[in-house]
């Protein structure tokens, strides 16, 4: 007989972490907070599926910036899950990240292969060898290392763990700050979604750039969200409402308002990951701070905790259930 006192086991459970944004110093506190939040995710994450990361995975997309992540990650790998990546617009962005930012998609080619020139930016000599390296050049040079060091394959890719379905989606242009999206990328993203499909089985998604008017950070007036193809990534979304979509890049906190979005049968519910590098608040002001989300799997339902890393404790208020079966929207 099952004793009625022993608390019910998840089937699965993964880990989600975003905008680590790594710097090339080793006692950054961005590097720091990292260290400590692998450190404390190896405490309760035994028999996990994985770490999700939703993208800035480094600061400024340089190939000393991902040594830095080689070096944290080693320390502590023996004692974590396998971790998937998802890209964000500081690993790839036509940008040279200083204060305020350079935006190289706003320049002329000449005046771009001159300040790179004098910048020496990403840590190694600009010349291709055949000229001056070119945005262009530059993106495909960042897209290497980001795949390189985290073994992703391009922008958008998927995976079958334990029985549930993770997708990866991601930018394919070199935007300073939004993820732009092919009509390749969402008619593959529609392929996927349909596989093995059931209204009562949840399926996880992970994209950097908040979709409008959902999670913290991505009202219209707070200005984070982030996909260019809002509506129609929404359009393909709305056939899949038992999806669950984790994003990042508005940095909010947990204990703010709309971590969870509630798709109500219509949309996937949708969550802000928060960051593991710094916080945002409500008030517009930056917090000093690391957080990220444990996610189990249920039966019926699917459970999403936040957790405080610095403190190595579950956040009080940032509970949230998705339950099964999801009704799915019916056209009319």
């Amino acid at each position: 007989m099952k004793n009625e006192h022993t608390p019910e086991q998840p089937i699965a459970s993964f880990q989600v972490i975003t905008d680590t944004h790594v710097r090339d110093e080793a006692d950054h506190i961005h590097n720091r907070h990292l260290d400590q939040a692998l450190a404390d995710i190896a405490t309760f994450s035994q028999g996990s599926s994985g770490i999700m990361h939703v993208g800035d995975v480094t600061d400024r997309g340089l190939p000393s910036e991902y040594r830095e992540l080689q070096r944290i990650w080693k320390q502590h790998a023996e004692s974590l899950p396998d971790i998937r990546y998802t890209v964000g617009n500081h690993d790839i962005g036509a940008v040279i990240w200083q204060d305020p930012p350079i935006v190289l998609l706003e320049m002329k080619e000449d005046d771009v292969a001159e300040l790179l020139e004098q910048e020496g930016q990403d840590g190694a000599p600009i010349s291709s060898g055949v000229g001056p390296i070119t945005v262009a050049g530059l993106w495909q040079r960042r897209w290497s290392d980001f795949e390189a060091i985290t073994g992703m394959k391009g922008s958008y890719h998927d995976h079958w763990i334990d029985g549930y379905h993770y997708i990866f989606l991601g930018t394919e242009q070199p935007h300073p700050k939004d993820c732009d999206m092919s009509v390749k990328q969402l008619e593959w993203l529609d392929a996927k979604l349909s596989e093995r499909a059931a209204p009562d089985h949840p399926i996880f998604l992970f994209l950097h750039q908040p979709l409008m008017d959902t999670v913290a950070g991505s009202m219209k007036e707070q200005g984070w969200y982030g996909v260019n193809q809002d509506a129609e990534l929404k359009a393909v979304l709305a056939k899949y409402p038992q999806a669950i979509l984790f994003s990042g890049h508005t940095h909010w906190q947990l204990e703010a308002q709309h971590t969870m979005y509630d798709g109500a049968g219509c949309m996937p519910t949708m969550f802000n990951a928060s960051s593991v590098g710094y916080l945002w608040t409500d008030q517009d002001e930056h917090l000093e701070g690391s957080e990220g989300l444990h996610v189990e799997i249920y039966k019926d339902r699917v459970v999403v905790k936040g957790r405080d890393f610095v403190a190595g404790e579950w956040i009080e208020g940032a509970e949230f259930t998705v339950r099964y079966p999801s009704v799915a929207h019916i056209l009319g």
